[in-house]
């Protein structure tokens, strides 16, 4: 039997939803009917983990489980950094389907419905989730005298007298962290590569410590072991109140060595496509890592963030900002979950949005091309303000993920007019845009609350204003225009890299406020896709059991 549905199979309980998520527990609430929880469950659509295991070694095999025992603790941590304590959710489910809805959703909050709680007495998520207390002012956080306050690793609470003070990670989850770093150093000592050793191990110290920055080094050391891992707390998208915090998660993966060997030139052609950049120098004045690199990889296990709501297809680490420069970045390609939102989701908008006549030019390859070029583009701009504002992230706080996402998007596609006009890159150049601009539907319906929804929405409404495509009335689909594609490419991309660059929290605000809506004319179409039945994302059938052993 699959792995969510074994869950959802296994417990019946009842439901006591809660506006304090600390307490993680309140007023009995009405569980929805079953028929309106299926409604919300045929967004997503489910997809089996799996590869070719015969490629690994019978210690990478045996190593598999222990990472999945790991990855387990970092969806508990999650589902306490998200909600709270889950089990007083949980508690009183009696229906299988809102069950497992809310173990997709990592609480009764709808994230691809801007997180509209589905539950009746639930109330608003708060948008620091559970790092903060819920009753806290950002005018009280902002004054209150605690050094490590926006570290990324400290829960805020209130003591015996009211007052805030900090939790660190490795106390608020002693036990559980001591648990998952036995099972890292288990793995260690079974890891035939000598670099994928090592970083188990000090990740494992890290876990510990909330000293992340030297596994983040070992893991950029890291070339050419098969068997991968990206485990703790990593992206900030959960706290929407500052955009401070990081949450826990965790990716198991076996790297596609072919598909990685295709991919392992690009990385080399970063410092020219920073210096042409369309912006002044001092906003392309650092020098992208020379020791990136790009790897295509299938999954095979998801846990706490990345398994919440929208799941990820690709990424991009690690996040600090000093490794970043030293060494640059890794991109990780998630070809086998890439490859189920194409064909589920992708090409049946395509159908229903795109003009006819253009239809031809969604590929799966220009898809791939497009998504891996997102994440390389992370690499590109500065991650420190021109004007002495600190870093990036710390001058435009909660709009900082979003405005980092559009940004990757935008100067993905840069990057593949300039490797294309450089014949570095094979197909058509309409293939990418096309397939660009089919994307942003798919991305937008993740709505407001991800940093990926809100960053489509910027750049569907900037290109409409540019006329980079158009709609025909009688059919409604859009139709791009190539020349105004790319003047609009141009201007966007020179607007995000400024407003980083100058640290403008108040200009990217503006930016946010107005363009990153559905307008009602988008919103018709998005019900049009909903109507012919097309998912909005994908949920995985995952665990030892899909994958044999």
């Amino acid at each position: 039997m699959r792995f969510f549905i074994l869950l959802v199979a296994l417990l019946g309980l009842a439901l006591a939803a809660c506006t304090n998520p600390e307490a993680g527990s309140g007023n009995e609430s009405a569980a929805p009917k079953s028929s309106a929880m299926d409604a919300k469950l045929a967004k997503y659509t489910p997809v089996e983990l799996t590869t070719d295991l015969s490629r690994l070694s019978d210690k990478q095999k045996q190593i598999i489980p222990l990472l999945i025992e790991a990855a387990d603790i970092m969806d508990e941590l999650f589902w306490y950094q998200a909600y709270g304590k889950k089990d007083s959710l949980l508690r009183a489910v009696d229906d299988p389907a809102l069950e497992q809805f809310i173990r997709i959703n990592y609480g009764p909050w709808d994230r691809l419905e801007g997180n509209a709680p589905f539950v009746e007495g639930a109330g608003p998520k708060p948008k620091g989730a559970n790092f903060y207390p819920p009753d806290m002012t950002a005018e009280e956080f902002e004054a209150a005298p605690l050094p490590d306050k926006a570290s990324l690793y400290t829960f805020l609470r209130r003591n015996a007298d009211g007052e805030l003070i900090t939790v660190p990670y490795r106390v608020q989850f002693e036990a559980e962290v001591k648990r998952a770093a036995d099972l890292l150093r288990q793995a260690a000592g079974l890891a035939e590569n000598e670099a994928l050793a090592r970083y188990l191990s000090l990740r494992a110290d890290a876990l510990l410590t909330d000293e992340y920055q030297p596994s983040d080094l070992a893991w950029m050391d890291m070339k050419d072991n098969q068997l991968e891992v990206v485990i703790g707390p990593i992206e900030t998208y959960e706290d929407q109140l500052f955009g401070y915090k990081a949450a826990h998660e965790c990716y198991v993966l076996v790297k596609d060595m072919a598909w990685s060997e295709r991919l392992s030139k690009y990385a080399q052609f970063l410092p020219g496509l920073q210096q042409g950049l369309p912006v002044p120098e001092p906003y392309k004045a650092e020098q992208p890592g020379s020791d990136a690199d790009l790897n295509a990889y299938d999954v095979i296990y998801y846990a706490g963030d990345c398994n919440a709501g929208s799941k990820t297809i690709a990424i991009n680490l690690p996040n600090d900002e000093e490794v970043q420069l030293r060494k640059g970045t890794r991109r990780l390609q998630l070809k086998n979950a890439m490859r189920a939102k194409f064909d589920k989701i992708l090409l049946p908008i395509a159908q229903v949005l795109i003009d006819s006549s253009q239809r031809q030019f969604i590929t799966f390859d220009a898809f791939f091309a497009n998504t891996m070029f997102h994440e390389v583009a992370h690499g590109l701009g500065i991650k420190n303000t021109v004007n002495g504002r600190g870093t990036v992230r710390e001058a435009l706080k909660e709009h900082a993920s979003a405005l980092e996402e559009g940004k990757a998007d935008i100067l993905g596609l840069y990057m593949v007019k300039q490797l294309h006009e450089q014949g570095e890159l094979d197909g058509r150049l309409e293939d990418y845009y096309v397939t660009f601009m089919a994307s942003i539907f798919r991305s937008v319906r993740f709505g407001a609350s991800s940093a990926h929804g809100k960053a489509n929405m910027i750049r569907f409404n900037y290109f409409r204003e540019a006329g980079a495509f158009t709609r025909d009335p009688e059919t409604g689909t859009y139709r791009v225009d190539f020349g105004q594609l790319e003047r609009a490419m141009t201007d966007l991309s020179r607007r995000i890299l400024t407003l980083q660059g100058d640290g403008d929290y108040e200009g990217v605000a503006e930016l946010v406020s107005d363009k990153g809506v559905i307008g009602t004319p988008l919103q018709a179409d998005l019900d049009r896709l909903t109507e012919a039945d097309i998912p909005v994302d994908i949920v995985f059938e995952q665990g030892l059991d899909v994958l044999g052993l």
